[in-house]
């Protein structure tokens, strides 16, 4: 690779055999944290974005998608979310995405990197849109497996939006079962809980069906959904776990009334979105019935090939 591409290009490292080149206007910021290594872009076709551990990690371009796909199906499928709890998302893009229901009290977020989220208030406005100053909401800044094992409330929508579990990272036991066991005792009754999922890959390293699995094992009700997110340049999953609410049997004509109801503004998720984020793909079916491997943390599930 010449001087001049590696000025002017980001390799976003997909896997060891999947590269994705994003041109480069501007190279905003790079500095490191206690956790991890950080970049702000200024792209041609993704505008400003966020690189984690030299990982696309959002963009100014969809990250709306990627945030209103991870919030709304669960905040809708409860019939009044008043406490949520959201794991990670130091953007603010998740917080801004909860704080839009009225019926929401209280959002705590807990993420482990003040460093990225102070760096994200500042930079990133045009992601949390002064989502961090609301009265509603309470950030603090804890490893989020030790949040759950403390006595504390009970929560009717727990959001995990943590990192991948990449191989040797930090992020592999928030994806265990016995993460989300810890997750079930925080919820209430009514509650639901989502997770980002990883990439719905069609290799024999995916772990969205693993991550599935081990959701299932845990909670009555388990469904996935995905969707393409054009700056990771590749289709997303998310699994949401419940002990009575199946986010997909909502009908068109109620969703649309909740939305209305809420007052939601909206860019991405609608009645028509959420038919076609839980109509999956028969090869992922198929994955999802026969896995049969349950994330431990003696046997975790792990990301391989430099993942986000």
């Amino acid at each position: 690779m010449t001087q001049e591409l590696s000025n002017n290009w980001f390799l976003d490292k997909e896997s060891d055999t999947k590269w994705i080149l994003h041109r480069v206007r501007r190279h905003l910021a790079a500095f490191r944290t206690r956790y991890q290594a950080v970049e702000l872009l200024d792209t041609y076709d993704c505008g400003l974005t966020l690189v984690l551990d030299g990982r696309v990690q959002s963009s100014q371009l969809d990250e709306h998608i990627y945030h209103e796909a991870l919030v709304h199906p669960a905040m809708l499928a409860h019939p009044e979310p008043r406490r949520v709890l959201i794991l990670g998302g130091g953007e603010g893009a998740t917080l801004r995405e909860v704080l839009k229901h009225p019926s929401v009290r209280q959002a705590v977020m807990v993420d482990l990197d003040r460093e990225l989220v102070e760096f994200c208030k500042e930079h990133l406005k045009s992601w949390h849109q002064g989502a961090f100053e609301e009265p509603r909401a309470k950030l603090l800044y804890q490893d989020a497996f030790k949040y759950l094992r403390r006595p504390g409330p009970k929560f009717d929508v727990i959001i995990s939006d943590i990192s991948d579990p990449t191989e040797g990272g930090p992020a592999v036991m928030a994806y265990t079962r016995e993460f989300f066991q810890e997750v079930r005792e925080r919820l209430s009754p009514q509650g639901l809980f989502v997770t980002q999922a990883t990439e719905a890959l069609m290799s024999p390293h995916e772990v969205l069906s693993v991550i599935y699995r081990t959701v299932k094992s845990v909670f009555e009700v388990a469904e996935c959904y995905v969707e393409y997110i054009p700056s990771f340049v590749c289709l997303w999953g998310w699994v949401v776990g419940s002990r009575m609410h199946r986010p997909s049997a909502l009908s068109a004509q109620e969703l649309s009334r909740r939305i209305a109801q809420r007052g939601l503004k909206l860019r991405f998720y609608s009645p028509q979105m959420q038919q076609r984020l839980f109509s999956l793909p028969p090869y992922l079916q198929g994955r999802l019935r026969r896995q049969r491997q349950v994330a431990t943390a003696q046997e975790p599930a792990r990301v391989y090939g430099g993942q986000r």
